[in-house]
């Protein structure tokens, strides 16, 4: 489990430390950094993917992805003595994203290049990355550095080299991750790929989800929902048949779920509703009861990742929906960390009332992404390793 993330130099958050739990509720007004949370655990997701370097160019390049504030916001700026303002940079423009557990912790430093002739001047570069053993980083833990084109990995009390020429917008995790001779990194490379996102599932009138598709077995549901029926049939053969039921149930009392096998291999759902003579198909459901029907076979996996983030769940349900999705989250959360970024009342309250939930609201206070009530004594211990060039 993941139980410290650190970002630095991100947007809205110049420097945040944020506590993890088994259930976490990411809360607060509209404009606190919810987002901006949300969107450095997929960029840290990405970066074992391969894919970060896009990523940061899809948000406008990493020169906009930069903390826009001062690099040091004073105590007399915060009192209103002087006005909030810059002044000459001291430190290295990097962006950085960490995260740490019980055995291991990551961290990558991402920055731009030096000037050069190339037509890719503006793409970011992978400035550092280290792995470490512990909760926290220590020099004397660091197991894996890679700083700039270097790769080195600790052996006993050695360091060997792995690989003197990585490419700068590659992560080690791309390049080198051989379980007997790299552990670590394969360890942590297949740890970040088994973490699961659902942000954006579609419900409009020609989702996927909405029309039968070719039908295999499919524990995992795809990100957008398209193979829902055939995530149901899984769960009902082969995962927690009685849950799903139990799920169904106690959102709409007397409703149950069918998946219909066509003879062309495709499968489709229909919804069987208390009181009405025919089940509905998949393109005559709500946005609402689609959504929960695809957040269930989300959550009720026969094969839990190890984090999973919910972005919103809530959105297109109806408020008398939101229990019944807390239950189902308290249930996931059982088996797998969860991730939950929410703006409902209901569905917070709901999920609070689990004693495994950590809330965390967060706050702006001078354009800067804060957890409202953190205190110095209540951030958990994170130390970047030494500043790159």
């Amino acid at each position: 489990m993941i139980t410290t993330l650190s970002i630095n130099n991100y947007r809205s958050v110049q420097q945040l430390v944020v506590p993890l739990g088994a259930l976490n509720v990411i809360t607060g007004p509209n404009g606190c950094g919810k987002s901006n949370l949300y969107r450095s655990l997929r960029l840290l997701a990405d970066t074992a993917q391969g894919g970060v370097i896009n990523s940061l160019a899809s948000e406008g390049g990493l020169e906009s992805t930069f903390w826009a504030g001062p690099e040091k916001i004073t105590e007399r700026m915060r009192k209103g003595e002087v006005p909030i303002q810059g002044g000459p940079r001291k430190g290295v423009k990097r962006l950085r994203l960490g995260f740490s557990g019980e055995d291991f912790g990551y961290s990558v430093s991402l920055g731009l290049p030096a000037p050069s002739g190339s037509a890719f001047a503006l793409d970011p570069e992978i400035k550092r990355e280290c792995i470490w053993a512990g909760p926290f980083f220590r020099p004397a833990s660091l197991l894996v550095d890679r700083d700039g084109p270097i790769i080195k990995v600790r052996n006993g009390r050695k360091w060997e080299m792995q690989s003197n020429h990585i490419n700068c917008f590659d992560s080690m995790f791309d390049q080198v991750a051989d379980p007997a001779a790299t552990p670590e990194i394969f360890h942590l490379r297949e740890m970040i790929r088994n973490w699961r996102f659902y942000d954006h599932f579609r419900t409009d009138k020609d989702a996927p989800a909405r029309q039968s598709q070719l039908g295999t077995r499919t524990p995992v549901l795809h990100n957008d929902g398209r193979d829902v029926a055939a995530a149901l049939q899984t769960i009902r053969e082969i995962g927690d048949h009685e849950a799903l039921a139990e799920t169904i149930s106690d959102a709409f009392p007397g409703a149950h779920l069918d998946v219909l096998r066509h003879e062309d291999g495709r499968f489709s759902i229909e919804f069987h509703q208390e009181g009405l003579l025919r089940p509905l198909k998949g393109a005559e459901l709500s946005d609402g009861t689609l959504r929960y029907i695809l957040l269930a076979a989300a959550l009720l996996t026969p094969r839990p990742p190890l984090l999973m983030v919910l972005n919103e769940p809530e959105t297109s349900l109806h408020p008398d929906l939101l229990p019944a999705l807390a239950r189902l989250i308290i249930r996931a959360s059982q088996k797998t960390q969860v991730w939950v970024v929410s703006h409902a009342s209901r569905l917070i309250s709901a999920l609070n009332e689990c004693d495994l939930c950590h809330a965390i609201e967060l706050d702006k206070q001078f354009g800067q992404t804060e957890i409202l009530g953190q205190q110095i004594l209540d951030k958990p211990a994170w130390y970047w390793p030494d500043s790159d060039n």
